[in-house]
């Protein structure tokens, strides 16, 4: 499986309204991703398992089979942070950290494992995730936390509070970040309400 036909599965996903969205799917079209990644990683049997779902998004399949360099997010340098991500998995595919270097996006995968727990943050970019396998609980600002599946959106405008969840299964998300996406503005919190 290459990423250049990894993208144009994501791309079909990221099928909204928002703009936010239109135009990532634009760019994930337009890429020029490399055929394959380098330092590989393995995804964990919660995370096959979930992917394998039959109401999994069908870019699921193509994500199981993509080797990509699976490892925690490096949004921030603080230790609670960095404690926190261990049981995360995210993949930049075009953005700063990405394949495709871009100054606009950041448009990645991003999945938890089963119980974990991702405190209130905020950051200068808009923020979109797009469920695509399992179930993540997602807050914005001062609401509840609201159980999503495949298909739904988790949508931040800027300076947004927000905070992520996982139960008792592993979930899936393609994340875009469009606006700043450098992390200078990223804030962190261990505490999952305002």
């Amino acid at each position: 499986m290459t990423l250049a036909r990894l993208s144009l599965g994501l791309a079909e996903a990221l099928d909204g309204d928002l703009e936010i969205e239109k135009t990532a799917r634009a760019a994930l079209m337009s890429s020029d991703l490399p055929d394959l990644a380098r330092d590989t990683a393995p995804l964990p049997n919660a995370m096959l398992d979930v992917l394998q779902d039959p109401d999994a998004h069908p870019v699921c399949r193509d994500i199981a089979a993509t080797p990509l360099p699976w490892a925690p997010p490096q949004t921030s340098d603080d230790p609670t942070y960095i404690a926190h991500s261990i049981h995360k998995l995210h993949v930049e595919l075009i953005g700063p950290d990405g394949f495709l270097p871009s100054e606009q996006f950041r448009i990645g995968l991003y999945g938890f494992l089963p119980g974990v727990e991702y405190g209130i943050r905020t950051h200068a970019a808009e923020e979109v995730f797009v469920m695509l396998a399992g179930v993540g609980h997602w807050k914005s600002g001062d609401g509840a936390f609201n159980a999503l599946g495949p298909g739904a959106r988790a949508h931040h405008p800027s300076f947004t509070p927000h905070g992520t969840k996982s139960t008792d299964q592993a979930f899936m998300s393609i994340y875009v970040w469009r606006g700043d996406v450098s992390t200078d503005s990223y804030h962190y919190t261990a505490k999952t309400e305002l």
